[in-house]
């Protein structure tokens, strides 16, 4: 039997082939066989926490408290983040916060403001 990849999107292991794409069970996604034949459209496509999509220049606030890497500054529940950047990655988004500086956010710890 061979090992199927893991998802791009959320890294689930639990992904099935589904005629000539792989699919993920846990966040939806699917995604070609052929390592060369990933669709663009797909990619970009970053929705929030309740399924709005996002795009560059959107503001933001933020559901849930986030511990900042490296420091010990918080990032509180309704922070309201603007002219964010859509990148492609772990984390989504790149954005600067007051008080904290620039950072890389996950969209599923925000919704569309």
């Amino acid at each position: 039997m061979t090992a199927l990849p893991s998802c791009p999107k959320c890294n689930s292991e639990f992904t099935y082939e589904d005629g000539e794409n792989f699919v993920c069970p846990e966040c939806g996604y699917e995604w070609a066989k052929a390592a060369g034949a990933d669709s663009g459209d797909e990619a970009k496509v970053v929705k929030d926490a309740y399924g709005n999509v996002l795009q560059d220049g959107d503001s933001v606030t933020v559901i849930k408290d986030l511990k900042v890497k490296g420091s010990s500054s918080v990032v509180t529940v309704g922070t309201k983040v603007r002219n964010i950047r859509l990148v492609d990655g772990d984390h989504d988004i790149d954005c600067k916060i007051d008080g904290i500086g620039s950072m890389g956010l996950k969209s599923e710890f925000v919704k569309k403001a």
